[in-house]
């Protein structure tokens, strides 16, 4: 067959993640052996991980894995089906209550991934007439759901909403509805939505808000209920996504808001009508979580402390961590080979993080994702920052001589537009009831 019309020409000459390989340095699809709360096993050897979103660490908390083995025992191990037909656990319709009541909004309604949950709910919505208004970071399941949208999508710079403003004034007039879609806490970059300008913007331009909490559900918020809440505004926003593979310690989304919202996209999300339901041990986890989160808040305030305490410790290093407010920390490196690198020295010193590189981020603008979890002990961060420390020093990201300046000068050029929104909930230096 010729190559010129081979469908399969592309896979052959793909040579990107090879040549990483080739080099020594390929982070990814590394085979995790065992976990616990705040380490894993690969290779034979204890890690400790800090490239996780298990940010509450309740993936082995006893009575969360209890709920599960007994929702196997109750349900067997899946539904066999969709919701829609002979999927429908009570079990689900339990979980959509508690959550719905724990998010403050009238109705819930789960699928079985993250990924479903904004594929399915943007695509229904969203009409020939109409427009998604999305900010330039949004995560890969808000781009995927735009692009299966009939609507027209205009991008905003990250996080900059005199930017949202200037492309609101130009093309709103253009459509009949529109919707102003943004996740809570940027997945790479740690950073919160500048949530309170976003509403005001919302009604000053008759849009709707839709606001992608995975990484804030469990975080942020007096108990976790995410972004809304974090800056005092309950059920400002139309519509809350979130996923449960994160703080949740299982898997699944949900999309949250008015009942007759959600009963319009419950019988129009393709995603959630063609796609079997949640596992029932996954749904069980997920409602144990919820209990947990509700009566015992040391694991909350256990995450704020690590956070704090690192988000310190690396910008008094001399790390650039992109004025991170959450969890979420990452740390500048530069060039893709550079954190590939650094990547597998952590990797060899016994802590596992992952590498953001091009085209996630600008070119020149590589990361180490770091992210905290309550379940991380002293000892486990005393380690993580002795290691560090080295490395950073090593690579000379840190320290005399460093390219601290170079750095710098990426970070302003390239994350210029985050965004510091000054609340009396949203810095990491906030009291622990702030969070």
């Amino acid at each position: 067959m010729s190559s010129n019309n081979d469908l399969f020409a592309k896979c052959l000459s793909f040579e990107d993640a090879k040549k990483v390989q080739a080099a020594g340095v390929y982070p990814f699809f590394r085979p995790i052996e065992a976990t616990s709360g705040s380490s894993v096993v690969t290779h034979g050897k204890r890690r400790v991980m800090i490239g996780s979103n298990n940010y509450l660490g309740l993936t082995h908390h006893p009575k969360v894995q209890e709920a599960a083995k007994n929702a196997i025992d109750k349900y067997g191990t899946g539904c066999t089906g969709s919701r829609f037909l002979n999927g429908n656990l009570a079990l689900h319709e339990e979980l959509e209550h508690r959550l719905a009541k724990f998010l403050g909004k009238e109705s819930c309604l789960v699928f079985a991934t993250g990924f479903l949950s904004n594929q399915g709910a943007l695509s229904c919505l969203m009409g020939r007439k109409d427009a998604i208004y999305s900010d330039r970071e949004n995560h890969a399941s808000i781009v995927e759901g735009t692009r299966v949208a009939m609507s027209d999508t205009v991008k905003f710079r990250h996080n900059d909403m005199e930017d949202l403003e200037r492309v609101l004034k130009l093309t709103r007039n253009d459509y009949e509805g529109a919707l102003i879609v943004a996740d809570g806490v940027f997945s790479m970059s740690g950073d919160i939505l500048n949530l309170p300008r976003v509403i005001e913007l919302g009604k000053q331009y008759n849009c709707r808000v839709y606001v992608d909490d995975a990484h804030a559900l469990g975080v942020l918020g007096p108990a976790g209920q995410g972004t809304e809440w974090h800056f005092g505004m309950p059920n400002s926003a139309d519509l809350v996504m979130g996923t449960f593979s994160k703080s949740f310690a299982s898997i699944g989304g949900l999309v949250a808001g008015d009942e007759d919202v959600i009963h319009y996209i419950k019988h129009k999300a393709r995603t959630f009508i063609f796609s079997a339901a949640m596992p029932p041990a996954a749904a069980a986890t997920v409602l144990e979580c919820l209990n947990i989160v509700e009566s015992e808040p040391e694991h909350h305030a256990r995450l704020w402390k690590n956070a704090r305490r690192m988000q310190k410790e690396l910008v008094g290093m001399g790390f650039s961590t992109l004025n991170s407010q959450t969890p979420i920390i990452p740390l500048l490196i530069g060039e893709d080979l550079e954190a590939f690198t650094f990547a597998q020295k952590l990797y060899e010193n016994g802590v596992f993080a992952t590498p953001v590189v091009k085209p996630a981020v600008p070119d020149g603008c590589a990361l180490i994702r770091t992210s905290y979890m309550a379940s991380h002990t002293d000892q486990d961060l005393d380690y993580v920052l002795e290691v560090l420390h080295r490395l950073g020093r090593e690579f000379g990201v840190i320290g005399a001589g460093s390219r601290q300046g170079e750095l710098a000068e990426l970070a302003r050029a390239h994350f210029g537009q985050k965004t510091s929104v000054k609340s009396s909930e949203s810095s990491l230096h906030a009291s622990p009831s702030a969070h």
